[in-house]
């Protein structure tokens, strides 16, 4: 098995186009395993409010270049773009570099806002909706469960987890330096949306002091939202009232309805104090031309990402080792993983070869105690003879040489790793669980 990632963020590609190629993305994983004819065996998609990134599993790294094909033209389909364009929007992982991208993705060092909290949770919740879909391998679980832990370590260790930082919290200092009144306590606040985003901007307002907070969301999801957050839900006849009072709106839900410049003018008539609108939709909840209007600032995910301080250069560097170590490691454990079929291969082999041996010393001399000494002793010795070859499979997996050992089995013994097995025979060893640990004690039948 091979891994695989495509990846469209702010860094190469503008958030228009990182929104349309986001067009269904839900949808893709589960298109791909039932479209690519088992080319790709697992899909995870993690779609953020600046970056479209799908991780895929496939059968080796020679399909990698098919299996990515595949995903262009289940992305091109959605989307609307075409392929070559759709191609052109990704650059694309393999191998060792997939894990070291997704860490660095998940500890925030890819952010608009270094070091950001928020991505570490998508990541948990990309996870976690492909298996709700069955889309996740087991392999890329495995992935995204040691980004997430990766990501802990990074926040502890580093000095990136102690600043707190997210798009968010940008966002509300840049809000607050445009106003004329800092004190958040003494301002009005309408959120849009319920997802992700507004979760964080109701918990960072609340830090800030800020108690008048509306919700307003076009699902009708603000009531439930406002019952384990605080606030108060606006229904749509509320809504105007609420954005004609309000001193701060903060935009995270993505409407394919932006609320226009003509839409603003109106509800603002008279108004007698500045607005400030933060729109952290990818897709926008404002249209950007409200910045022209008179008495309204307009801060975009491109201001924050501009405005983002810069982070030390200690603390970067410290976050890079971690997730240059974590990636190092994982990639060890699952060529370990590849190898541990041909070490049990091997080790069937091996039980098969002394059980045949030993039933000829049980036809000989029974059950009495010389037999039972001579297959103690048997048993001894090929647990010796195999713990070196399983040794061997371990460091060659570490210099990426499995493929040696693979070959090395098929051209010594005729043993070709995959084959489906034959049960072990009464009173072999490699029955059970221990078949996989050339190293465990060995038993007498």
């Amino acid at each position: 098995m091979a891994l695989l990632s495509l990846t469209a963020t702010h860094s190469d590609v503008d958030l228009e186009t990182v929104a349309r190629l986001s067009a269904g993305a839900s949808e893709v994983p589960a298109a791909l395993l039932d479209s690519s004819g088992q080319l790709v065996s697992g899909a995870v998609v993690l779609a953020t409010c600046n970056r479209y990134e799908i991780y895929c599993e496939t059968r080796s790294d020679e399909d990698a270049e098919a299996a990515r094909a595949a995903v262009v033209g289940e992305i091109s389909a959605r989307s609307g773009l075409p392929k070559e364009t759709v191609s052109r929007c990704f650059s694309t992982n393999t191998g060792e570099d997939v894990p070291k991208h997704l860490f660095a993705v998940g500890a925030g060092l890819d952010s608009a806002v270094v070091g950001e909290r928020e991505i570490a949770g998508q990541v948990r919740r990309a996870l976690i909706e492909a298996q709700e879909k069955g889309t996740a391998s087991g392999t890329l679980t495995r992935l995204f469960q040691t980004a997430s832990r990766t990501a802990k370590d990074v926040g502890a260790l580093t000095s990136l987890g102690s600043r707190g930082l997210s798009i968010v919290s940008v966002a509300l200092d840049l809000a607050t330096d445009l106003s004329l009144e800092p004190d958040w306590s003494a301002k009005k606040v309408v959120v849009f949306g319920t997802g992700a985003y507004a979760g964080a901007t109701m918990a960072l307002l609340k830090e800030r002091g800020c108690t008048d907070v509306s919700v307003w969301s076009s699902s009708g999801r603000a009531e439930s939202f406002t019952a384990t957050r605080g606030g108060t839900p606006l229904s749509r006849a509320g809504l105007g009232a609420a954005l004609a009072a309000a001193d701060v709106v903060v935009g995270c839900s993505g409407s394919d309805a932006p609320v226009g410049v003509d839409d603003v003018r109106r509800v603002r008539a008279g108004a007698d104090r500045p607005l400030v609108i933060i729109d952290l939709a990818l897709t926008h909840d404002f249209d950007p031309a409200v910045r022209e209007l008179d008495g309204v600032d307009l801060i975009t995910l491109e201001s924050v990402r501009l405005a983002a301080p810069a982070e030390q250069a200690e603390s970067l560097k410290q976050a890079g080792e971690i997730v240059t170590e974590a990636a190092r490691n994982f990639n060890q454990v699952q060529l370990s993983r590849e190898l541990s079929g041909a070490i049990v291969a091997l080790r069937r082999h091996t039980l098969d070869v002394l059980e045949s041996e030993l039933e000829k010393v049980r036809a000989q001399h029974g059950c009495t105690g010389a037999a039972q000494e001579v297959e103690f002793a048997m048993r001894r010795m090929v647990k010796q003879l195999l713990h070196v070859p399983a040794v061997r499979a371990r460091e060659l997996a570490a210099e990426g040489r499995q493929d040696d050992y693979v070959r090395a089995l098929e051209a010594l013994y005729g043993i070709t790793v995959g084959e489906e097995a034959p049960a072990p025979a009464r009173g072999v060893v490699g029955h059970g669980p221990a078949a996989e640990d050339p190293d465990a004690e060995p038993r007498t039948a």
